[in-house]
């Protein structure tokens, strides 16, 4: 019985999405542990800062030519040459896997010995030895961008293949390695035990799906054959990679603008950030992810009606729950960030200013949620510079706006710049996408987005009336006294919201109420 749950689970766009989303339940618990690990030794300090900076230079490698890139232009092009020769897709997969290497090596290599300066460069508000510091825990930090490069690799392969399993579970052993860094390294090595768990991290993310790729039949083997799809990904790569280098530059601004503000200011937007991307991941990565190898067959097809209700489908149930999770990450942003991360040495005014940077990355949260599943698209139909384009546009919108904006308003000025970067490059991708191919259900989308943002906005009110009644009811000053307050208000919340979806017959609950029904039926027969 086991296996036939796990069969039909893995066969269609909704269990793969559920697969996804499950892990990274267990993925974003294990995020959240180590966050708070990390605010209650350090607090926003700065050796929390330093911490934070040293990942720059491996996130600017690691990121421009692999995450993203790679699955853009890999994914489609795998699926192709699978499904007509596998053993074809086995020697793309191994020819790209080892041009990557070589690249990332000898960049690695580079960067390493150039690191005191390049790290002078990202983090000018360091010196002394909080510098020395940043420029070691970097140095260590470059040895897992080799493990993620083949992860990354394996990963789009098995997400090919529909294998979700081991690439959703793959980010837990991620942060459990950090954990360990936390708890079992630093007590031993010092700030640099930090580092090494990092490096355990990116080991244990490939490992869990190094051997599920040697189950469905892949062998590495230290060859290059420069066919017409090796060329093909590389070339799609391109223009990914310029966008994605662009994203990188606007994080290295910011990091540059964080740390020649007040000590901590760099921790407490990375964390709000880690915060705000909890139900990102959550709700719109994990089915973008899911979809895109139905965008690629059908858009390869010329299934249009499949798409499109596809296409609908997918960005209404995103809506459908990043909306009012906007809405409640609003009003219990306060509770949220104490909950969460009010233990040790992260004290009361750390909370302040993290909750209210977390307030301002929600106002965008609909959009980041949406970006992945409407990108997507695009890398089907094998188009990688319209959204390249695209991002540009957010990355020069975004540097501009923290440029001007962080001198007077701070750290809030930087999340500010960064939501409204996000919404922009939301809207120009629907309406470019919109010209690409026509019929997007447009109607249907609107007309659900104005019912969901009512339902929400009514929740929120029932929400926001909870916490003032609470308010004088329980103990603020106290971690049980704010967790009960946010638990309670925050379930009211999904109450009203669910309640009036049902009342004003909104399609997006009808779907899941039907989706859990079906399930609930197959897992109440008898094997």
């Amino acid at each position: 019985m086991a296996k036939s749950i796990w069969s039909r689970l893995t066969a269609s766009i909704t269990g793969g999405a559920i697969i996804i989303a499950l892990f990274s339940v267990l993925s974003k618990i294990a995020g959240l542990l180590r966050d708070r690990l990390l605010a209650a030794n350090f607090g926003a300090g700065s050796t929390l800062d330093s911490y934070y900076a040293a990942f720059k230079i491996p996130d600017l490698i690691f990121n421009t030519l692999i995450l993203g890139a790679l699955a853009s232009a890999f994914i489609p092009i795998f699926t192709k040459l699978y499904q007509n020769d596998a053993k074809a897709a086995w020697r793309l997969a191994n020819s790209v896997l080892n041009i990557l290497l070589i690249i990332l090596l000898s960049l690695t290599i580079v960067a390493l010995v150039i690191a005191p300066q390049l790290m002078g460069f990202i983090a000018p508000g360091f010196s002394g030895q909080q510098l020395i510091d940043t420029i070691l825990l970097t140095r260590i930090m470059l040895l897992s961008i080799v493990f993620f490069a083949i992860s990354n690799v394996v990963g789009g392969m098995l997400n090919s293949l529909r294998r979700f399993a081991t690439f959703a579970a793959a980010p837990i052993i991620y942060n459990l390695g950090i954990i360990l860094g936390i708890v079992l390294f630093y007590p031993w090595l010092g700030l640099t035990g930090l580092a090494w768990g990092v490096v355990l991290g990116a080991f244990g993310h490939l490992a869990i799906q190094f051997w599920e790729a040697r189950k469905v039949g892949w062998q590495w083997e230290f060859s290059i054959k420069i066919s017409q799809e090796v060329k093909r990904v590389f070339l799609l790569m391109g223009p990914r990679t310029v966008g994605l280098a662009g994203n990188q530059i606007t994080e290295i601004i910011i990091t540059m603008l964080a740390t020649q503000m007040a000590a901590g200011s760099l921790a407490i937007y990375r964390l709000a950030d880690n915060l705000q991307n909890v139900p990102i991941g959550l709700v719109g990565v994990s089915l973008a992810i899911a979809v895109f190898p139905v965008f690629a067959e059908t858009l390869r097809d010329g299934n249009s009606d499949r798409f499109q209700d596809t296409f609908s489908l997918s960005v209404r149930r995103i809506i459908f729950f990043s909306v009012p999770i906007t809405v409640f990450i609003i009003l219990l942003r306060a509770q949220i960030v104490r909950v969460v991360l009010g233990a040790g040495q992260f004290d009361w005014q750390a909370t302040y200013w993290t909750a209210q940077t977390l307030g301002w990355f929600a106002i965008g949260l609909f959009a980041q949620s949406l970006i992945p599943t409407l990108a997507r698209v695009f890398y089907a139909l094998e188009d990688t510079i319209t959204p390249v384009l695209i991002s540009l546009i957010n990355v020069g919108l975004t540097i501009y706006l923290a440029w001007h904006l962080a001198p007077v308003y701070g750290v809030i000025g930087l999340a500010a710049a960064q939501t409204t970067g996000g919404i922009t490059q939301l809207i120009l991708l629907y309406i470019f996408l919109k010209f690409k191919l026509g019929r997007l259900d447009d109607r249907r989308i609107i007309w659900a987005t104005i019912k969901i943002t009512f339902n929400a906005l009514l929740a929120g009110l029932g929400v926001y009336i909870v916490l003032r009644i609470l308010a004088n009811l329980v103990d603020m000053h106290t971690f049980w006294g704010i967790a009960t307050q946010g638990l309670v208000a925050g379930l009211v919340g999904v109450l009203i919201y669910f309640a009036s979806s049902l009342l004003t017959n909104c399609e997006e609950i009808a779907l899941i109420k039907n989706w859990l029904g079906k399930y609930w039926r197959f897992l109440a027969k008898r094997p």
